[in-house]
């Protein structure tokens, strides 16, 4: 095997960590997003006795398990996979940023005691708002996941809250470490987005049904149900969005630079969409829109963006995050596109929201919103290089010598695989051999 490739332990570090997070990341972004959706369906089936959205909740409920399942592995593996693969670089995490690394464990485990008790307890109670509220916990809980290890994302990118010299740490703030510029917006974007694909996959799945012909009112309530919440979080994501660009703007230049191609420092600044980058830094075949990048990073026209020259070139992130960046962003259109079509057949007095050409693209939006999330991720990832820690400490610098990465790669990629097929063929048989329909009518009997 060594005359196929030169073994570089920071590298395989790189793929292996990317490999564990693109995978976990959909279980993730399920875990956090779909308790949300359970409770609020609960609750309207029980405000309005309505047994169809009380059915979306147990079922949603059902399938939620399957992924937070998966979600435990995978998210075991990430903390195994931090400690084996990134030593240096928790060394410093351990002394400055382990307090939410603790608290994600404690809110994972406050959710799991829960959703345990709201599964077990369908029917249990004579008030069916008791029940409801086991659900808080569990909502909050997958909710606080997020949150505090998102934190720890932000400090990655704007480490604060101690003093670092001559490879030693002093001077430790927990609380100001987790309160790192990056977080608000950060942990904003990471539940939006959590919220907004979760409901598209939901909704995904009613279309899908009512495409194949069962065109029951469950499926219908389901789709609109799914589609009015992803379209307000869909505006949600907008707002945040141009508040991240802002804080790049301000917290990391030259992450915003290199995502932008803008290599000269300058006023009235342009933004540039698509395009090829040339050798000499010149751009072909862009779109660009004058005195955008200017607009986006403060809101004026006017105002001066920092260019990649006011930084050294190996401090520079890898030029084509600009073609990750405009990806994701094409991405987000097509979302945009299809659920404010929907809304708009929604809204209209002859609107027809059950169109096959409509249903299809709403089956294609659960895909390209998590192509999103792993887009999103990438370009988060690959803009904070070289760095590890923004500033203090380098990626190669916080890997390990290990002499056995490329095993474990191959060994953790066979293991996901195994996951995700056993995760999909289980979710199958569960709601093939519970049909919506069966269950309604044991309901009416």
């Amino acid at each position: 095997m060594s005359l196929l490739y030169t073994y570089d332990p920071v590298i395989f570090s790189r793929l292996l960590t990317s490999l564990t997070l693109a995978f976990h990341i959909i279980f993730a972004t399920i875990g956090v997003g779909v308790p949300l959706y359970i409770g609020l369906a609960e609750w309207i089936g029980i405000r309005k006795k309505d047994f169809h959205y009380i059915l979306l909740a147990r079922r949603w409920a059902r399938g939620y398990v399957i992924t937070v399942a998966v979600g435990v592995v995978t998210g075991t593996a990430i903390g195994l996979q931090l400690s084996l693969l990134w030593p240096s670089f928790m060394q410093v995490a351990g002394h400055s940023i382990a307090l939410p690394l603790f608290m994600e464990t404690f809110a994972f485990f406050f959710e799991a005691i829960f959703l345990g008790i709201y599964i077990y307890t369908w029917d249990r109670f004579k008030n069916a708002k008791v029940h409801l509220l086991l659900l808080i916990p569990v909502v909050i809980g997958s909710g606080a996941s997020a949150l505090f290890i998102t934190i720890v994302n932000a400090f990655m990118n704007y480490p604060v809250g101690f003093t670092y010299e001559n490879g030693l740490i002093t001077d430790v703030n927990p609380i100001h470490a987790m309160l790192s510029p990056a977080m608000p917006s950060k942990v904003a974007h990471v539940l939006d987005s959590a919220y907004l694909t979760c409901g598209l996959v939901l909704a995904a799945i009613a279309a899908f049904a009512l495409l194949k012909g069962q065109h029951n009112t469950y499926h219908r309530k389901a789709l609109k149900f799914t589609m009015v919440c992803s379209f307000v979080f869909m505006i949600a994501t907008a707002i945040i969005g141009d508040l991240s660009g802002k804080y790049l703007a301000l917290y990391q230049p030259e992450k915003l630079a290199a995502t932008e191609w803008h290599f000269e420092t300058s006023t009235h600044a342009p933004l540039i969409l698509g395009g090829v980058l040339q050798e000499d830094h010149t751009v072909k075949y862009a779109l660009e829109i004058p005195y955008g990048l200017s607009i986006l990073a403060f809101s004026n026209p006017a105002a001066e963006v920092v260019g990649l020259d006011q930084f050294p070139e190996e401090h520079w992130a890898p030029l084509w995050v600009h073609y990750i960046f405009d990806m994701k962003m094409g991405l987000v259109a097509m979302l945009v596109l299809i659920t404010f079509t929907f809304i708009v057949e929604l809204a209209r007095k002859r609107g027809n929201i059950y169109r096959r050409w409509l249903l299809a693209l709403v089956v294609a939006a659960a895909p390209i919103a998590m192509l999103t999330i792993e887009h999103g991720w990438i370009f988060s990832e690959v803009g904070r290089q070289p760095w590890i820690l923004r500033g203090i400490m380098k990626t190669a610098e916080g890997a390990t010598r290990s002499d056995h990465v490329d095993l474990m790669l191959v060994l953790f990629f066979l293991l996901y695989l195994i996951l995700g097929v056993s995760a999909a063929r289980v979710l199958m048989r569960m709601f093939k051999r519970n049909k919506v329909e069966d269950e309604l009518a044991l309901y009416k009997q």
